[in-house]
């Protein structure tokens, strides 16, 4: 088997978690066993599959199976992602004879089980639940780039946070009002044809704004509660239960914040030095259980860290 980096590789390479190190020794061992014919057409319907592995890093990384098995490991990992989009590749061969051993159980690993029996208002001391994210997790990316200086490397960050935490993306860049509802009302259908498999949902907005509004490329308002509302429990059956993770970028009032002069180091700028401000609020992480005005009972929502 071809050394890959990263494992036992040279000094200063990232670790691999032993998990994915695994992960990829057995995509490895399975794709060793296609002819090289096979490995072309494994590539062809890995992008039809699943497109969130670009054409570019297939041809660059996924040439050799082990190149291959390495670009599988680090795109879908936890293993219950891998086992998905390998049984889908496998059975468009077809390789009926592969699917065995990604369609055990014990392909998947230990994984936390889809029927939780407590729900978090339930809990006690040290039977707390978690989320259980070995679904797809599929993420809404929309942003408004005119006048908004740093809009674009707003959104090449985004794109590659949300790759890192196995994020499946859809991009929304500079719509008018009715072209943003309608994809995202096209987004949230297609959570709700796909219940079973999903394991969570982000959606996050760039743009100008005010309270309570987000602003079009045109100046339009949409209001966040009624996209807030789309995703609720009756309008999205498929998140029942599941984490709806809401990302808004935007201005919230037209009051300009001075800052708080800080005690580091004075930054060097054009007009020679001056000292480095912090916003008047800053490093704060709020949550409520209610939306306001409403009442309801409270809930312990424990928020999976791998996710952030």
């Amino acid at each position: 088997m071809e050394g890959s980096p990263g494992i036992g590789g040279r000094s200063g390479s990232p670790k691999i978690p032993p998990a994915m190190e695994e992960l990829q020794s057995r995509l490895q061992e399975t794709l060793d066993l296609l002819s090289s014919q096979e490995l072309r057409s494994f590539r062809d319907h890995l992008k039809k599959v699943e497109p969130r592995v670009s054409q570019v890093k297939l041809e660059l990384e996924g040439r050799s199976p082990s190149g291959l098995a390495r670009l599988l490991a680090k795109q879908y990992y936890p293993p219950a992602a891998a086992k998905r989009v390998l049984v889908q590749v496998l059975e468009q061969l077809p390789r009926a004879d592969l699917l065995p051993r990604w369609q055990s159980a014990a392909a998947d690993g230990p994984v936390i089980p889809r029927k939780i029996p407590k729900r978090s208002y339930d809990c006690v001391e040290g039977e707390l639940d978690r989320y259980d994210l070995s679904g797809r997790r599929k993420a809404f990316l929309m942003c408004v780039t005119r006048d908004r200086l740093g809009a674009h490397q707003d959104v090449l960050l985004m794109e590659d946070w949300l790759g890192q935490c196995q994020f499946e993306n859809t991009l929304c860049i500079d719509p008018d009002k009715m072209e943003l509802l309608g994809k995202i009302t096209s987004f949230r259908d297609g959570l709700n044809e796909i219940k079973d498999d999903i394991g969570c949902c982000l959606v996050a907005l760039m743009s100008h704004g005010e309270e309570g509004f987000i602003k079009m490329k045109d100046g339009e308002k949409v209001s966040l509660e009624g996209i807030f509302e789309m995703f609720n429990n009756k309008n999205c059956p498929a998140l029942q239960e599941k984490p709806k993770i809401f990302i808004i970028q935007a201005c919230r009032g037209e009051r300009r914040d001075s800052g708080v002069e800080t005690d580091d180091e004075p930054m060097d700028s054009d007009d020679g030095s001056e000292k480095k401000r912090l916003p008047t609020f800053s490093d704060y992480f709020i949550i409520y259980p209610t939306q306001a005005d409403m009442c309801f009972a409270s809930l312990l929502l424990l928020v999976p860290c791998e996710i952030l």
